[in-house]
């Protein structure tokens, strides 16, 4: 990946393949998941196309067809991927990685049907995150798909957290869902009547059960909680009006009213008894924080799917854009290139690509991350328990010596003796992937989701009028309107930027931060044609512009970094999630180069493949340190006062008299005065003075820097361009238009 001239150059022949993914992605010793895309492939771009080829995107309602699409995941094995091997699954362990392949390959063809696929496991992974023992069974065994010999359906589930109007689209926090107690007898069991009006609740139309969460209405029910509903429970399970969506239609969203009397056994998590009041073991914003930083990453891989899925269709409407044309006759260059004779729509279509490259980088990194957390965390949960430490904020506090010990770790050297005694505390372990999780989740959800949005707005615009009928190949234009809806699923971008206010500044993470910085550094030095010296500048700069708003004010004495100054805080989120975003695209082609000579399928070609991937990082590496150096350079600048023309501000500018004196002995310097006053006092017309650059160097020199680190980055999208416009693909779509 040095650089290197066009024609000296390994070009890459072929789109990237199964192969190359499983290793960018780091499942290639995965059988178990490799047998899973398949089985998602299979149902997506057979069963799934078809239905939208049908039409089945034009109706609201739930029907027999959708209904078939649910059952082909049965049987492809789609709805068992969330449960253990005992449970009727096939995957033993986490299955973030799992449940974000699933959706990728649903979201490939449509993001209804993905979104479908993933409604049951959202239900369940309340049950599945907090939920006592005997819950997780239970609910896990009946949605597993029938067994050989069983006679019976799958359950479905639909996650209710959501109110009606006007309360949709309020915090999470603020519940109108009620919980009070219906009977409760001496020495037996309470009972609870639930009262819940959903709004927007996927999956509705074909759930068996809800986890509904809800507040208190009652004195002997402490704070809030989630609990468990079932369709045969008394009273009243009305699935509601289907949602008239413009988008996603092959998932089913309704506004359900519940009215249910239910045991208190259904609580998510169990309860205590203390002093005659039922006290749930987790309140639903314990839960719901569980549940969403796990569930967000595969609605964030749905998008980049569609970006990397809108590669092929492009360029097969590019090349035979001009096909039949009088002037465009076999062999020559306006028949077999059409419309990539030019470079801008190649260049266009290359920050495409490297768009989808960078979002399904981070995704898949974020899912992977959490793999690692989630057994380290329930070690963690146990150790405290052991020690009688049990709560969230007596957890925190006893976890502040092993952030000590996380940062001491961050500091050591490689070798020092120190470090092998630290990195085998679990404690430790748990501490740093959880202040990374707490960053890559939101980063994902946000910046695939918004971002991503608009770079299929580009993709629909390269395939001009076509782009935005129903026969469009790929599906582009029911993918980019589909994405907008996914950009606002499980919290809209305000949310994610939210998060990432609180959890981008924890000492931790950067420290965490600055460790990547060095690390790109290092991989600068021998893959200078990745784009990582050009990030790793960018890195700098946003870690030096978070630390000067931190202490910096506006001109009235107000504190810039601070929660209510969004302007500030959420610019800053954005601007992170580009590096990060970036440095997941560089590391995956890292370990495709490190890894793919071994694999006889990707080592032929892989020069060509990695130097090709190795373009698009460089390329998004640039892209990302632009949108830095204007959002950093708008936050240290941006609130600075302009000076005005009173006599404290313009001390510093010349009179007419001294640049005559001046110009004396250094004829010229008259032609260099921007602003002069004049023996009558008056002055250019403007708001003041020229604004000055004092206190701000250290800015301008890490912005010098960053400048000069772009170069090559326009070379490398040279050859991406050159390479799309050569690589060949497949002579139809293997799923229908």
């Amino acid at each position: 990946m040095s650089s290197m001239t066009l024609s000296d150059r390994k070009t890459m022949l072929t789109l990237p393949g199964d192969a190359v993914r499983q290793i960018q992605w780091q499942f290639a010793d995965r059988y178990d998941l490799q047998m899973l895309v398949q089985s998602a492939r299979g149902v997506a771009r057979g069963a799934v196309a078809r239905l939208v080829a049908a039409g089945e995107r034009n109706t609201h309602e739930w029907t027999a067809g959708k209904n078939e699409m649910m059952e082909a995941f049965d049987q492809a094995g789609v709805t068992a991927a969330f449960m253990e091997p005992e449970e009727g699954g096939f995957i033993s362990g986490p299955k973030n990685l799992a449940l974000s392949l699933a959706a990728f390959e649903l979201a490939w063809v449509d993001g209804g049907a993905a979104t479908a696929s993933l409604a049951s496991f959202l239900a369940l992974a309340p049950i599945h995150e907090r939920g006592t023992p005997e819950q997780s069974r239970h609910y896990k065994q009946i949605s597993a798909p029938a067994q050989p010999g069983e006679d019976r359906k799958p359950w479905r589930g639909a996650f209710a957290l959501t109110e009606p109007i006007p309360y949709v689209g309020v915090d999470t926090g603020m519940l109108s869902g009620k919980i009070r107690v219906a009977a409760w007898k001496d020495g037996e069991e309470p009972w609870v009547q639930v009262d819940k009006r959903g709004r927007f609740i996927t999956g509705i139309a074909f759930a068996n059960f809800v986890t509904a969460a809800v507040n208190s209405d009652d004195e002997r029910i402490k704070g809030s909680c989630v609990v468990i509903l079932e369709e045969g429970d008394e009273g009243v399970f009305d699935r509601g009006t289907p949602t008239k969506k413009l988008v996603h239609q092959l998932s089913s969203t309704g506004d359900p009213v519940f009215n249910l009397k239910v045991p208190a056994s259904r609580i998510v998590g169990g309860y205590t008894v203390k002093d005659g009041v039922i006290v749930p073991n987790f309140n639903h914003g314990e839960i719901i924080e569980a549940v969403f930083r796990r569930t967000r990453v595969p609605v964030g891989v749905m998008t980049a799917a569609k970006l990397l899925s809108a590669v092929e269709p492009v360029i097969r409407y590019q090349r035979g854009r001009f096909r039949g044309a009088e002037g465009a006759k076999p062999g020559s260059v306006r028949y077999e290139q059409g419309i990539q004779q030019r470079e801008d729509a190649l260049h266009r279509l290359v920050d495409v690509w490297a768009t989808g490259e960078a979002a399904a980088s981070l995704g898949f990194a974020a899912a992977r991350l959490f793999d690692r957390l989630d057994p380290v965390e329930k070690q963690k949960t146990a150790i405290l328990k052991e020690r009688g430490i049990q709560g969230g904020r007596a957890e925190m506090k006893a976890l502040r010596e092993s952030e000590a010990k996380a940062l001491e770790l961050l500091s050591l050297r490689p070798g020092d003796a120190r470090r092998a005694a630290l990195e085998a505390d679990p404690l430790v372990e748990f501490v740093l992937l959880d202040a990374e999780a707490n960053v890559l989740c939101p980063a994902t959800k946000l910046w695939n989701t918004g971002h991503g949005t608009n770079m299929l707005r580009e993709a629909v615009s390269l395939m001009g009028g076509y782009g935005i009928t129903e026969d469009c190949p790929g599906f582009l234009a029911n993918k980019w309107m589909d994405a907008q809806l996914e950009a606002t699923y499980e919290g809209p971008e305000a949310v994610q930027r939210r998060q990432l206010t609180v959890t981008m500044t924890s000492e931790i993470f950067l420290a965490q931060f600055k460790a990547w910085t060095a690390e790109m550094r290092r991989i600068a030095s021998t893959h200078p044609g990745t784009g990582a010296c050009t990030l790793a500048s960018a890195m700098q700069m946003w870690q030096w512009t978070l630390n000067h708003l931190q202490k910096a004010t506006d001109p009235a004495g107000g504190k810039l970094y601070h929660g209510q100054r969004q302007g500030v805080t959420f610019a800053l989120a954005d601007a992170l999630c580009w590096l990060l975003a970036s440095r997941c695209q560089i590391l995956d082609v890292l370990e495709l180069e490190a890894r793919g000579a071994d694999d006889p399928v990707v080592s032929e070609g892989l020069e060509g493949t990695v130097q090709f991937l190795g373009d698009l990082c460089h390329t998004q590496a640039a892209r990302a340190a632009g949108e830095v150096a204007r959002i950093c350079a708008e936050l240290v600048f941006g609130y600075n006062a302009h000076p005005s023309w009173d006599e404290e501000e313009h001390r510093s500018c010349f009179l007419t008299s001294e640049l005559e004196e001046l110009e004396e002995t250094m004829p010229g310097i008259a032609a260099m005065a921007v602003d002069v006053i004049r023996a009558d006092g008056s002055h250019p017309q403007k708001a003041g003075p020229c604004a000055g650059c004092a206190g701000s160097g250290e800015f301008l020199r890490l912005q010098s820097k960053l400048t000069a680190c772009l170069t090559g980055s326009r070379l490398a999208k040279d050859r991406a361009a050159e390479t799309v416009s050569k690589v060949m693909i497949p002579e139809a779509l293997d799923y229908p238009a």
